[in-house]
C-alpha cells in the first residue's frame, strides 16, 4: 500500500509530465477541444496540475489559488456525455501509461481517473 501517491510517483515533476502529455493530446482532439473554451491550454493545464498534486498528497496550492474543487460544479457548464467521457479517459489513460511510475502509482491513477471521470458526466448520450 502506498501512503503518499504524490512522493511514490516522483512529486511535481511527474504530475506536470502527466498534465503535459494529457494536454498535448486534447490540443489535437476533435471531441475534447471544444470544451476548453480558452484558446491557450495553459490555464486549464495548469489547475489540473495543481489539483492532481494536492489530490494525491502534495502541497495545496490549488486550494490557496482556488478553493475547494467542487468537480462537478465547476464542470457542470460543460455538455459532458458518454462520448466525452471516453475521449477524455483515453486521453488521460494514455498519459499515465506514457509514465515511469511504480505499477501501484499507475493502477491508482487509473482507478480515480475511471471513477472520476465516470462521476462528471451530466448529459445523456
Amino acid at each position: 500500500m502506498i501512503s503518499n501517491v504524490y512522493e511514490a510517483a516522483g512529486g511535481e515533476e511527474t504530475f506536470r509530465l502527466l498534465v503535459d502529455r494529457f494536454y498535448s493530446g486534447v490540443a489535437e482532439d476533435p471531441i475534447l477541444r471544444p470544451l476548453y473554451p480558452e484558446a491557450d491550454l495553459a490555464n486549464a493545464q495548469e489547475r489540473l496540475t495543481l489539483f492532481l498534486i494536492q489530490y494525491w498528497g502534495g502541497p495545496t496550492t490549488y486550494d490557496e489559488l482556488r478553493g475547494h474543487p467542487r468537480l462537478r460544479m465547476r464542470h457542470a457548464p460543460f455538455a459532458i456525455g458518454q462520448r466525452e467521457r471516453d475521449a477524455w479517459l483515453a486521453r488521460m489513460t494514455a498519459a499515465v501509461e506514457s509514465l515511469d511510475v511504480p505499477r501501484g502509482v499507475r493502477d491508482a491513477f487509473l482507478e480515480y481517473f475511471e471513477a472520476a471521470s465516470r462521476a462528471m458526466i451530466n448529459r445523456p448520450g
